[in-house]
């Protein structure tokens, strides 16, 4: 099959995907606001035009990887919309999500291990793959093949331009905004094989690869939106075939056969304009007859003036008039201008936040201040504080529990060190009544001169004393003693932090405190964004104020322009006397066209000759080009519309990542952050 048409076959694919996922994309940014709000409020109404009786599903599935791509913990968030219930669950997976990340690194052309890369220097490769290994039999043309659920895969990277320079992306875009460069890519893992598109023809994107200078290696976490929520929305009755495509090419096909019988037209147009030139020699004669009217038309040209000259004093009276308005102009702008900023100021101050008041020379470097605060990285650092209080001050409120448990343990290790000193005791008081003392009775053992009957002699002796009340009493106040000692005090405390904390640690990574460290971070780009717009709004009343001003400074100039005018028009009197001359001068102009009318007949029929030129190109350019691209259409185009019909089919049936029986409106997505290098 014809290369270019396989090309073109791709494009449409593409442009279907495009046009269809717009409305989609922008569904799913909203959505992902409206999660979040779900979050703080745990049961809300429902929004969804579910069907009834079902059970709706708005899935977050959060993958945790390794710098490598590798699933460390996957994180399934629900909210639940069903007819007995409105509730968000959060939930860990052990499930294996159906797109696989892999990350790999070259540096200076060898493959480097992630925990290699940081802080080494030279040319580095960041190649990030998307295996796709979710996949559905279906029927096409009659025949059973395996298809991939469709997945469009988006991965945004921000590098700090002073480690990364020359930077390129494969299958993405870059921003570069001086300090940082922002990267997105896209990639549709299994697409080209669901459309089996010929991969030395045509590609769709399967990964995404930065090259760059380094210098001392160091990157950021990275996120990765895997949705094939931009395929569910497509309406595929408009895939049906490739018929639309076909009126559009007939339509060219005639386009172009009338552009065609315009070339020829105009072909016979030159002809006839090259017999009709000889007649313009007869009309130059005439001209050089008008030119003399010219002349005397000068005279009346000079009366004309006179009556310009009233027309010029109305025009300054009227100029006068708009100068005197213009105070009264900047002053109104002036006012629109103080009132949006009085608005703003109420808005800014009913989100609370505490800033100086905005005004026309201060809002630019305020608001700017405020959409730098917001900056993702300094508010995960007051997220991560805030959190950190929190757990604190929950965490010491229980203090007293934790020092009771401390305080147990550490009882038990006494008691069992003084019941031992004092078993020592009892049992060297045992042997002095029998007449030994504790270093002849090891002798004696080791000798084998105390027999057994003596060894449970002795042992029943000191059981006996030890279960007495007087050695038990002393066994309680010396261990009352010894936990009030400055040493197991000292103990016990130093014990009770480590398992302050140790709570604080383990309540800080748990999925409640990083789910709101996480919300705070969206809170804040949604933040960022009103504050940007709300400027952007003030820019453009900043620009109609300057613009008025300026106006208005121009009016003034005018006015002073059109007295300046006034009094050149006596000028003009003077210009109609030198204009009959100029007649003179035009009659004697019109004499020399007559003279070259031969080289304008010439030049005309060349121009005759270069169309006919111009009209076999087209007929050549229409059989070679715009009818083979009509008789390509009956060519591969209907088999891979059907299979893009079919592969959205089935993206519309896979509606979540944990039940397969969920509703059709039902949606999931999948979000990758990889771990931070450096």
């Amino acid at each position: 099959m014809n290369q270019k048409w396989k090309k073109l076959t791709a494009e449409v694919v593409c442009a279907a995907l495009v046009v269809a996922g717009v409305g989609t994309t922008v569904f799913a940014v909203n959505n992902e606001k409206n999660t979040d709000q779900k979050q703080d409020n745990a049961s809300v109404s429902a929004t969804s035009d579910k069907k009834s009786g079902s059970t709706a599903f708005d899935e977050t599935v959060y993958v945790l990887a390794g710098a490598d791509g590798s699933m460390k913990k996957c994180i399934v968030s629900d909210w639940v919309d069903g007819p007995d219930k409105d509730d968000y669950i959060q939930n860990e997976s052990t499930q294996t999500p159906p797109v696989e990340m892999s990350v790999k690194y070259m540096l200076d052309g060898v493959e480097t291990a992630p925990d290699q890369m940081a802080g080494k220097s030279g040319k580095v490769k960041i190649r990030f793959d998307y295996k796709n290994n979710k996949t559905e039999t279906v029927k096409i043309n009659g025949k059973q093949e395996t298809l991939h659920v469709p997945f469009a895969a988006l991965t945004g990277i921000l590098l700090d331009n002073n480690v990364f320079t020359n930077v390129r992306v494969t299958n993405g875009r870059l921003v570069n905004d001086g300090d940082r460069t922002l990267i997105v890519g896209i990639a549709l893992p299994g697409m080209t094989d669901n459309l089996k598109l010929e991969s030395d023809e045509v590609e769709l994107p399967e990964y995404v690869e930065i090259t760059a200078d380094v210098q001392n290696f160091e990157l950021a976490n990275t996120m990765t939106l895997v949705t094939n929520m931009v395929f569910n929305e497509i309406d595929t009755d408009k895939l049906d075939s490739a018929d639309g495509l076909k009126d559009a090419i007939g339509k060219m096909t005639d386009a172009m056969s009338q552009l065609m019988g315009g070339s020829n037209q105009l072909y016979d147009g030159l002809t006839t304009l090259y017999e009709k030139c000889t007649l313009l020699a007869d009309g130059s004669g005439k001209l050089a007859s008008g030119a003399s009217q010219l002349q005397d038309g000068a005279a009346q040209l000079n009366g004309g003036a006179q009556q310009l000259a009233g027309g010029s004093k109305q025009l300054v009276n009227g100029l006068d008039l708009l100068v005197a308005n213009n105070d009264a102009l900047n002053g109104g702008a002036g006012q629109i201008f103080d009132a949006l900023l009085s608005v703003a100021n109420g808005q800014l101050a009913e989100a609370g936040l505490s800033i100086p008041a905005l005004n026309r020379d201060n809002y630019v470097e305020i608001l700017n201040g405020v959409i730098a605060s917001l900056d993702e990285t300094n508010v995960a650092a007051q997220a991560q504080q805030q959190a950190r209080a929190a757990v604190t001050q929950a965490v010491e409120a229980k203090r007293g529990e934790v020092v009771a448990a401390v305080t147990d343990a550490v009882k038990v290790q006494v008691t069992q060190g003084v019941t031992e000193a004092v078993q020592q005791g009892v049992f060297a008081k045992v042997l002095e009544a029998m007449g030994m003392t504790p270093e002849q009775y090891q002798q004696g053992m080791e000798a084998g001169a105390i027999t057994a009957e003596q060894q449970a002699q002795i042992k029943a002796a000191v059981d006996g004393q030890m279960a007495s009340a007087e050695v038990q009493g002393l066994i309680a106040t010396n261990v009352d003693a010894k936990m009030q000692s400055e040493e197991i005090q000292g103990l016990i405390q130093a014990k009770t932090e480590e398992q302050v904390a140790a709570l604080i640690e383990q309540n800080m990574n748990s999925p409640e405190v990083q789910a709101k460290i996480t919300a705070a971070l969206e809170q804040a780009r949604s933040g960022a964004a009103k504050v940007s717009a709300l400027k952007e709004q003030l820019d453009s009343v900043s620009t109609f104020y300057n613009g008025l001003t300026t106006y208005t400074a121009g009016v003034a100039a005018a006015n002073s322009g059109a007295h300046q005018l006034n009094d050149g028009i006596v000028v003009l009197n003077d210009g109609a006397a030198k204009l009959a001359g100029g007649a003179h001068e035009l009659a004697g102009g019109a004499n020399t066209l007559n003279s070259n009318m031969p080289a304008l007949l010439d030049g005309v029929s060349q121009l005759r000759d270069g169309n006919k030129k111009l009209v076999d190109g087209l007929q050549e350019f229409n059989h070679q080009g715009i009818e083979k691209l009509a008789n390509a259409i009956n060519g591969d185009l209907e088999n891979v519309a059907e299979r893009l019909k079919t592969s959205i089919e089935i993206s519309q049936k896979y509606r979540s990542f944990t039940d397969e029986n969920s509703a059709d409106d039902s949606q999931v997505k999948f979000i990758y952050r990889t771990d931070s290098i450096g």
